[in-house]
């Protein structure tokens, strides 16, 4: 138990938590990211005006220390030392914050910040000591070792179920246990993201081949697993591009998420080696040469088949779906962070500031739906055949689905699922919009209406256990020919609308950033109450996620991390400075 004088410390310190973060979303200013992280900043900002809370903290990250990881009977274990890089902690950079409490819940947030100041080192508080330690023990358990070393995590740990290909490390399963290792309390263990990020950009280097046709060189796995080699008799990796995935395409995401990991690993770190090593500014070049490639488009987004993304099954979300914009959109700008000054790289991050001016103002006007827009489609004159018309897509009225007009709140709103010629898919898809917000693709305006959404809908959204990947659910008709009559995307299930506790982690740094923390408190709360007794499952399934997925494996990896990495966050929402992004005024 801590001393008096320790707690009364850390009451002092509760309004230094979130020293990292800067929420600057000002519409009327360009933006253009600097290129290059900078290895020492500090940011001022103005004294916070009335009703906002300004916080600021420093982090002594030379307490912070790798500790060696535990020597399994698998052989696992850790070689050699991190670099002093590698122990810089996350308090290298000093930032200020100001985070503005939500008018409609009643809880400030500097209540927030004392009751996180209050918790214990291992991450927990009000009585939940039990879960965070079995969350810990469980992520540890899936560790998949190569060379003696840990390089990623299985996707589930299943004793009841076949593995199938839940046995595997997937590159969008492992980000938020690659989080939680970062932000992990008194000391993080960045060893195995460090492992991750150089395994996965070795797969990259691969000749990739389905079917006689090669993929792009800047294409990542969607997963790998290790297997034995008889013949050379020794460990190998085994990559999967896609071509044994369901629907076999290959995963958009993926080289996405791996520069978005590959910076929050040198936020935290401070190990800037790892992102100038020569193999390693190549594969990002790679990648952003794969998707800035020029094409037939007259579009700043990204075209894309269905299944390419956490949705790998046929759901309807071909061409532009938000999810995918989104993170490309992040992925750029985290890019502009870490590519080197030099001349190759300054052709390309020209190319990556236009792409972000374009995409960010196509996104924003196009696919932003409030009340006010909603009105607006519902009044469009068609064939309108001029560079002056309002109706760019030739989006017919009557194509509208009954259930926006109930959905749509007078307060709120949301980015929509897709925009293309004559179709505009109005589905609310959870990580695009949170991803949005995170990247600073939402204006301030657009991320308050996005929290004011999820409250204003919150049984439909949230219900009984966070979070609706996609609402609302197909069904009927629609659900026979937008899934193929798919028996595992079932009306509210899986993909198509079924409640994934993973997504917790994306809302709370969402909320968080958008100055409404009090609302991923009340979702970890609800998780809580079942996620552990159920056996830390998949997805649930049902209108308000009431019951266990149909096909719901147990002891799943990222709902585990998942809840992890928010509460981690909701007490030291400094933690948020690692994964988001704001705006920079030139």
């Amino acid at each position: 138990m801590a001393s008096s004088s320790s707690e009364e410390g850390n009451h002092k310190n509760a309004s230094s938590l979130i020293d990292e973060l800067q929420f600057d979303m000002d519409d009327d200013q360009p933006m253009v990211e600097t290129s290059g992280l900078k290895r020492t900043t500090t940011l001022k900002s103005p004294p916070g005006a009335e009703g906002e809370v300004v916080v600021s903290t420093t982090d002594d990250s030379s307490k912070q220390s790798t500790p060696t990881s535990p020597t399994g009977t698998d052989g696992g274990g850790r070689d050699g030392e991190s670099s002093d890089k590698e122990k810089a902690g996350r308090g290298s950079l000093e930032n200020k914050s100001i985070l503005k409490p939500s008018p409609s819940v009643g809880t400030s947030l500097l209540n927030l910040v004392n009751e996180g100041t209050g918790a214990k080192a291992s991450g927990t508080e009000n009585g939940s000591p039990s879960m965070m330690d079995e969350a810990w023990e469980r992520l540890r358990s899936s560790f998949v070792y190569f060379q003696k070393k840990p390089v990623g995590t299985l996707a589930a740990v299943d004793p009841s179920a076949e593995a199938l290909n839940y046995n595997q490390v997937f590159v969008r399963d492992f980000v938020p246990t690659a989080l939680a290792y970062l932000m992990k309390v008194p000391d993080p263990e960045p060893e195995i993201v460090k492992n991750f990020l150089l395994k996965t950009l070795h797969l990259q280097g691969w000749k990739k081949t389905i079917d006689n046709f090669t993929l792009g060189e800047g294409v990542m796995p969607a997963s790998f697993k290790v297997m034995y080699d008889s013949y050379q008799e020794k460990d190998v990796l085994k990559a999967d591009f896609g071509g044994s995935a369901i629907g076999r395409v290959a995963p958009v995401d993926s080289g996405f998420w791996w520069i978005i990991l590959l910076r929050s690993y040198t936020k935290c770190t401070g190990d800037y080696t790892l992102a100038e090593k020569p193999e390693v500014q190549k594969g990002m070049k790679l990648i952003l040469n794969l998707c800035l490639s020029d094409g037939f488009d007259t579009f700043p987004t990204l075209l894309c088949a269905d299944g390419c993304s956490m949705i790998d099954r046929r759901m309807g979300i071909y061409g532009y779906p938000i999810e995918i914009q989104a993170l490309f959109f992040f992925a750029l700008r985290c890019a502009q962070q870490m590519l080197k000054q030099d001349t190759d790289s300054n052709r390309l991050i020209g190319r990556i500031e236009r792409r972000i001016t374009a995409l960010s103002y196509h996104i924003r006007n196009y696919y932003w739906l409030d009340f006010t827009q909603l009105n607006n489609i519902y009044r469009y004159k068609t064939e309108e055949y001029s560079h002056t018309a309002v109706n760019k897509f030739n989006v017919i009225p009557e194509s509208i689905p009954d259930w926006v007009f109930d959905f749509m709140p007078l307060r709120g709103g949301y980015f929509i699922g897709n925009v293309s010629p004559a179709r505009m898919d109005f589905r609310w898809f959870l990580i695009g919009n949170c991803i949005a917000i995170l990247s600073s693709l939402a204006t301030l305006a657009q991320a308050t209406a996005i929290m004011d959404l999820v409250e204003e809908r919150w049984e439909d959204l949230i219900g009984e256990m966070p979070l609706k990947i996609a609402y609302p659910a197909l069904e009927g008709y629609q659900w026979r020919i937008v899934t193929g009559c798919d028996p595992k995307n079932i009306r509210w299930s899986y993909h198509n609308g079924g409640s994934w506790p993973v997504l917790l982690w994306l809302l709370t740094a969402a909320c968080i950033k958008a100055g409404r923390p009090q609302i991923a408190k009340r979702a970890i709360e609800l998780v809580e109450q079942r996620l552990s007794k159920d056996g830390w499952p998949e997805y649930y399934d049902g209108k308000k996620g009431r019951y266990i997925g149909k096909q719901a494996r147990k002891y799943q990896t990222w709902s585990i991390s998942g809840y992890l990495v928010a509460k981690l966050m909701i007490e030291n929402p400094s933690n948020l400075a690692m994964i988001l992004l704001k705006k920079i005024r030139r």
